[in-house]
């Protein structure tokens, strides 16, 4: 079964990676130290909701498409298949980069 933190990290850093933008960038506009930030996207850390809405908007993310986004690979990673149930029209303005 895979580690919550270790999903959330893996989003994490494949959004900021896809906007071609560093561990030193987001850590500052989310006001959170770059060591902790890579010790989260490293899935080493629990990223409390408060920092996790922070890094979130530092990288112009929701909170719900990367909460979905590791919903899914949780769900993926034990075998089941969830329905696409959001409007595309919805997906289409989030920055969420599959």
């Amino acid at each position: 079964m895979p580690l919550l933190r270790r999903e959330i990290g893996e989003v994490l850093r494949s959004l900021r990676q896809s906007q071609n933008r560093t561990l030193r960038e987001v850590s500052a506009r989310a006001r959170v130290s770059l060591g902790y930030l890579s010790e989260v996207e490293r899935g080493q850390k629990e990223a409390s909701s408060e920092l996790l809405a922070s890094i979130c908007e530092a990288l112009d993310v929701p909170l719900w498409v990367v909460m979905r986004e590791v919903s899914e690979r949780i769900a993926l990673a034990e075998g089941v298949v969830i329905p696409d149930t959001v409007p595309d029209d919805m997906l289409r303005r989030s920055t969420m980069v599959r």
